[in-house]
């Protein structure tokens, strides 16, 4: 019995999408240049890239966001 209930678990992980955390450190995994093959198929396998590329936009616009504003605070202190 303990097997369809993880074999259910499954499919409903692969119907609802990838979590919030899971996006989340795949992405930054992504951006260090550390994500593991095997998370990289997984994230590839998913239903929908959307998640992802949003993900990945949000984290690029709040990195450059933060390069300005460091870039700004140093130049201001001399």
């Amino acid at each position: 019995m303990s097997e369809s209930t993880g074999t259910d678990k499954q499919r409903n992980a692969k119907r609802r999408g990838p979590g919030v955390l899971k996006v989340m450190q795949s992405i930054l995994a992504g951006a260090f240049g550390v994500q593991s093959d095997k998370r990289r198929e997984e994230d590839f396998s998913s239903h929908s890239p959307w998640p992802y590329i949003i993900a990945g936009i949000l984290f690029t616009a709040g990195f450059v966001v933060g390069l300005i504003v460091i870039v700004k605070l140093v130049l201001a202190s001399q």
